[in-house]
């Protein structure tokens, strides 16, 4: 009987069941041939044929886990319960192990359009510069320069335009952060992005119209779908400022697809130093953190995100002067009127800043379609500062803004098809702006409301092998709801009455309230192809056309911006730019000679300026006023990079980069634009010597020979109490410079899958006096001496 019981369960557990199919990609449903099946745990595999098909023999009764695997997928596993025979159908992610084994490159294809002309920076650049800032790290591409407001605050520049005209995209969120003024450096921490993409003009429609000179867009890390847990931290310490900084992340992800990530930075530094002497109440305080989770699954997933941004900004105490006679003789002199000995302390003038990001964001996937994302960000921009006041004033912020954005948005990704792509999207935004009426001066913004409504279609096809093209379209709306006190004499004075006093809410003693709303559509378009004729040569060509409407600081600026040391005056008349701009970018290598041009032509119709016109007395000193106006403008310039291989050890790269920018209207040149410049580094690497680099750049700098003449006449009483008529030379650019910098590094494997790497960097070398015409505080003090950094990274 025991036999014959064994028998019949014997019998029962036959493995004569099977598992068969098809395996199709996700996104079009194409057979995926030889795609290698296996069970985990059992010696049974199979490979699918020219139509996908599969069959896996030889099964009992139980519960099996599938793993599939392909040249260009991820691995994928299934669990499949087996009772009888089971036919089953799998899709992949076809493509998606390509896109990671080049990731930046693969992303940075759907950031602009396929022929736009865009530079990626990588991690192992951008930490080099994990104690500075997000301008400072972008000199190192061509064509990219700086707006600073002494060596603190920096702005990035893109062929010769920047502040509202260059869009910065955090995370996938647009960044809303007073971005108007030249003064005011972007609200981010370099530390907590794994790359950084430029993008030149306005292709990238995705992000927004009103990109007039480009779009820079910040990736976070991207975490793996496996178990693991790593990251690394960074210790920098410099000789001018004394200043240290200190970052560090951490990343842990699970095979899942959950994954969490976290990431802090501080800085402290005290008073910048020129060669000759200290640069008085420039000392900076920075703290920022980030935190992230989210699900990355196959069809699925999410992402939640939050950073907080702080930092406290000195500004140069001798840019702040209280007569016009000390003014003057600092502008025309050159000579800081205010040195004192080094410290950390900052004292008034200076900036306080913080900014909120909070972002959630969802994502699907659907079969021989694409993928559709939402995303909804919060903004809160508390922006403070704090001019030189004395009494029980002396605490109490000059101008305290606080801006709230509430952003939503939506992208569909069509890619059922290797040979097109199309994006659709539709975007909205909530503004409001609340100045802090209790500062006790008049408001430089005046309280308001932006709404704003966006949509854009963009599309690239593969017309042949060789030659894909693209096309997008944009439209914008936007409104702008503001409450304006303006003085009698102001109102009068600018001829406002007979059009606008229509828009007068209250009329009192000395000033008037009034409720100014303006609408605006923008059109934006662009079209271009990219034309690779032989391997590593390419070309692009790229059209594009870009609105942008008014910021409120240039319709409403009414009075002294305390850190900038200016007063700003606003025009109610102002109407949107329109570009219109062409761009060539040609790319080839040919052994070891590799190179990049890209010239370009951009004509700006009404292109908003701010130029001086002239100086002004306050109770809070004597400063010089700048006056927003229009005119028709034309910019063209080209980039250049070439960079060749001696052999393996030893290369030298050069850049050039080139704009000339013109007032068509008064035919004259257009202020603030950066001059020719040229960037030649001499490298060397050993990755036998624990992963030796050393390279020496020389970085020159021409003199503007093309500015517009806007020197003014002054009159004032001077000491021996005469009066005196002076012409203030505002205009007269700084002489050409030419400064070298040094940098090394060593890697040390100090344990286990972790390495350490220690680098020196000299910057300025020689110690070289020189100004930038594009520091706005050039007029008063030399720029940066010699500085020698050190930087102590661990990866683990």
């Amino acid at each position: 009987m025991l036999m014959l019981f064994l028998g019949i369960q014997l019998q029962a557990q036959q493995c004569n069941y099977s598992i068969s199919g098809v395996v199709r990609d996700f996104h079009d449903g194409d057979a995926l041939v030889n795609s290698t099946l296996s069970v985990n745990g059992y010696d049974i595999y199979t490979l699918s044929d020219f139509d996908g098909k599969y069959k896996l023999e030889g099964l009992c009764v139980g519960t099996y886990i599938i793993t599939i695997t392909h040249p260009e997928c991820e691995v994928a596993e299934f669990t499949i319960e087996v009772n009888k025979n089971i036919t089953r159908d799998f899709k992949l992610e076809h493509h998606t192990e390509e896109l990671n084994a080049v990731t930046v490159k693969g992303e940075n294809a759907n950031k602009g359009s396929v022929s736009s002309v865009s530079t990626t920076l990588y991690s192992e650049i951008l930490e080099q510069y994990s104690n500075a800032n997000l301008g400072d790290a972008l000199r190192e591409i061509p064509g990219v320069s700086s707006l600073n407001t002494g060596s603190t605050v920096v702005k990035p520049v893109i062929q010769g335009l920047h502040s509202s005209r260059v869009l910065i995209i955090n995370n996938g969120t647009r960044m809303e952060d007073q971005e108007w003024g030249v003064e005011h450096a972007p609200n981010l921490d370099l530390n907590s992005a794994s790359n950084i993409t430029v993008i030149k003009g306005a292709s990238a429609l995705k992000y927004g119209g009103d990109a007039v000179g480009g779009v820079i867009v910040t990736d976070p890390p991207k975490a793996p779908i496996k178990d693991t847990l790593y990251g690394k931290t960074i210790l920098s310490g410099a000789s001018n400022g004394r200043g240290l900084g200190l970052t560090s992340n951490l990343m842990k992800a699970y095979k899942n697809g959950f994954y969490i990530q976290g990431q802090g930075t501080t800085k402290y530094a005290g008073d910048l130093k020129s060669p000759d002497y200290v640069l008085s109440n420039t000392g900076l305080r920075e703290n920022d953190f980030s935190i992230g989770f989210g699900l990355n699954k196959f069809t699925y997933g999410f992402d939640a995100y939050y950073s907080f941004y702080d930092s406290e900004i000195g500004i140069l105490r001798a840019s702040h002067i209280g007569n016009v006679s000390d003014l003057v003789r600092a502008i025309n002199s050159g000579e800081p009127n205010y040195i004192e000995d080094f410290t950390y302390d900052i004292n008034a003038p200076k900036q306080d800043v913080q900014h909120h990001l909070a972002k959630l964001s969802f994502f699907k996937r659907f079969e021989n379609a694409g993928k559709l994302s939402v995303d909804y960000s919060f903004q809160q921009n508390n922006r403070k500062e704090f001019d030189i006041r004395r009494g029980d004033d002396r605490d109490k912020p000059s101008l305290d803004l606080k801006l709230i954005t509430h952003s939503l948005g939506t992208n569909f990704l069509y890619d059922a098809e290797s040979n097109f792509k199309a994006n659709l999207g539709v975007q909205a935004s909530y503004q409001e702006n609340y100045p802090n009426p209790s500062t006790g001066i008049r408001r430089l913004i005046p309280d308001y409301e932006m709404y704003t409504l966006g949509a854009y279609a963009t599309a690239d096809y593969d017309v042949t092998d060789a030659l894909r093209v693209d096309a997008g379209f944009r439209y914008d709306f936007r409104k702008i709801d503001a409450q304006k006190y303006y003085l009698n004499s102001s109102w009068e004075e600018r001829g406002y009455e007979d059009e606008y006093g229509d828009l007068v809410v209250q009329r009192l003693e000395t000033q008037l309230l009034v409720n100014p709303v303006f609408d605006y559509h923008n059109f934006s378009g662009t079209v271009g192809a990219r034309y690779t004729f032989k391997p590593n040569w390419n070309v692009k060509m790229n059209l594009s056309t870009a609105s942008r409407a008014p910021n409120p600081a240039e319709l409403f600026s009414d009075g002294l911006h305390h850190s900038a040391a200016i007063i700003e005056l606003g025009d109610l008349r102002l109407n949107q730019e329109q570009s219109y701009k062409a761009s060539i970018e040609l790319n080839g290598q040919a052994g070891g000679f590799t190179f990049g041009l890209n010239p370009f032509y951009n004509r700006i119709n009404d292109f908003i300026i701010m130029e001086p016109n002239g100086l002004q007395y306050t109770t809070r000193g004597a400063f010089p006023v700048y006056e927003y106006g229009q005119v028709d403008a034309r910019l063209y310039g080209i980039d250049v990079q070439v960079v060749y291989a001696f052999s393996e050890n030893f290369n030298i790269q050069s850049a050039f980069a080139y704009v000339n920018g013109q007032d068509l209207d008064r035919d004259r040149p257009l202020i603030e634009m950066p001059a020719p410049n040229v960037t030649t580094t001499f490298g060397f690497i050993k990755p036998e010597w624990n992963n030796l680099t050393l390279s020496l750049r020389n970085q020159s700098v021409m003199k503007q020979s093309r500015y517009p003449n806007n020197d003014f006449e002054v009159t004032y009483i001077n000491d021996s109490n005469q009066e005196v008529t002076e012409t203030v030379e505002v205009s007269k650019p700084p002489s050409a410079y030419s400064l070298f910098h040094f940098s090394s590094s060593l890697d040390f494997e100090v344990f286990k899958q972790s390495t350490l790497t220690v680098g020196l960097f000299v910057d300025n070398m020689l110690n070289t006096a020189y100004r930038d015409y594009l520091n706005r505080q050039r007029y008063f003090a030399d720029d940066l001496g010699r500085n020698f950094r050190i930087q102590i990274k661990l990866n683990y």
